[in-house]
């Protein structure tokens, strides 16, 4: 914690000096949601700085004579020579060369010992045994099974507070073709569920679908929960078939729903999330159903001090309610990272205030990283 500052900082847009705002962006809040003409040159810059370390291009390739990329919303027009966003996909001489397509992925995967850490853990199967005998061990926490949690390289986002940023280096990242994952998955005999996460699962949803499709095809009566952990982005048909999967198996979908207002998105994540509600109605209304043994589509928002505020949790609670008021909503409390090492853990009055906001219209909201109130000494 040492690298965190509680020193007001000048915003360069109204130039006043407030608390919680990023040097990495250095504009506040206010001056992204009202004037974002004015803040849009400094948010430009914060993601060129984080993304050329990685020799990652700075926004989404739009060359008029490129080959269009349709995996995520992000819909990169790739020209000779350029890469994607994400950095999987290569413009070779007029074609797609991947490094990720159905048959391999760049990934790295470890079992986790349940009850995970996981953001759905305080109402899923593995957590709490909802679903007992379908969808889970016992009818308690999953004591002596695991997760395998399978980390992807690449992402479709530019998150500034990224907690798991390595995800970036793809230099370091080692191939996995499907047969041999597969077999990997076949091996552990006390494993119960797979959680996709990342960076972020789009770039590489092809995999990640056909692979658990066959995993769980192969074996109808073998209990294998499938979950994914992602920002929401992804192309419309392939989430509808990761969200089909998870519905059969008493998995979830966690979708980051990380701020409401797009600029905000934008300067936050160095994209657009519009995409992420989208796909997150068109699901719920599919597949949630609040008489269900297991709920199977969830939400989370991390609190990013001074940026990821009540008006932000508001907007975002007001539109899960107009689905289903039923549907969890977690709330993370933020530690420092990757290029907001200034910012403190989230204050424990804007865990309060973003509760009590979340309260007013869901009746499943829950906290978590609660720990971390702690370990910033805000108890």
């Amino acid at each position: 914690m040492k690298d965190v500052s509680s020193d007001p900082v000048e915003c360069q847009v109204c130039h006043v000096r407030k608390f919680y705002v990023a040097r990495s962006l250095a504009v506040c809040v206010d001056c992204i949601r009202e004037r974002p003409e004015l803040a849009g040159p400094f948010i430009k810059r914060a993601h060129q700085h984080a993304r050329s370390r990685y020799s990652l291009p700075p926004s989404p390739p739009r060359n008029p004579n490129g080959i269009p990329c349709r995996l995520c919303s992000n819909e990169c027009m790739i020209g000779v020579g350029e890469r994607g966003y994400c950095g999987l996909r290569v413009n070779v001489k007029g074609r797609i060369k991947s490094l990720a397509d159905t048959g391999k992925a760049l990934l790295y995967a470890y079992e986790d010992p349940h009850p995970t850490n996981c953001c759905a853990s305080w109402f899923c199967p593995a957590g709490t045994g909802c679903g007992y005998p379908r969808f889970a061990r016992s009818p308690g926490p999953e004591h002596g099974y695991h997760n395998l949690a399978v980390f992807f390289y690449g992402c479709n986002f530019d998150c500034l507070f990224c907690q798991n940023f390595s995800h970036k280096d793809l230099s370091s990242a080692k191939a996995a073709g499907r047969e041999e994952f597969k077999r990997m998955v076949e091996s552990k005999g006390n494993m119960t569920c797979i959680c996709y996460f990342g960076g972020s699962p789009e770039p590489q949803l092809p995999f990640a679908v056909t692979a658990s499709r066959e995993i769980v095809e192969a074996k109808p009566g073998r209990l294998m929960r499938i979950c994914f952990e992602w920002n929401g982005c992804g192309e419309r048909r392939l989430v509808r078939e990761a969200a089909e999967l998870s519905a059969k198996t008493g998995g979830n979908l966690k979708f980051d729903l990380k701020c409401f207002n797009e600029a905000l998105s934008e300067a936050l994540c160095g994209v657009s999330n519009r995409r992420a509600f989208e796909n997150f109605e068109a699901v719920a209304r599919e597949f949630f159903d609040r008489k269900a043994a297991v709920p199977n589509v969830t939400a989370t928002t991390l609190l990013v001090p001074g940026y990821v505020d009540k008006e932000e949790v508001e907007a975002i609670s007001r539109f899960i309610a107009s689905i289903d008021t039923a549907i969890p909503y977690s709330l993370l409390v933020f530690h420092p990272d990757f290029e907001m090492l200034d910012l403190p853990v989230t204050p424990r009055e804007q865990v309060e205030s973003c509760y009590s906001t979340a309260k007013r219209h869901l009746t499943n909201v829950h906290v978590g990283n609660q720990h971390l109130l702690v370990l910033g000494g805000l108890t």
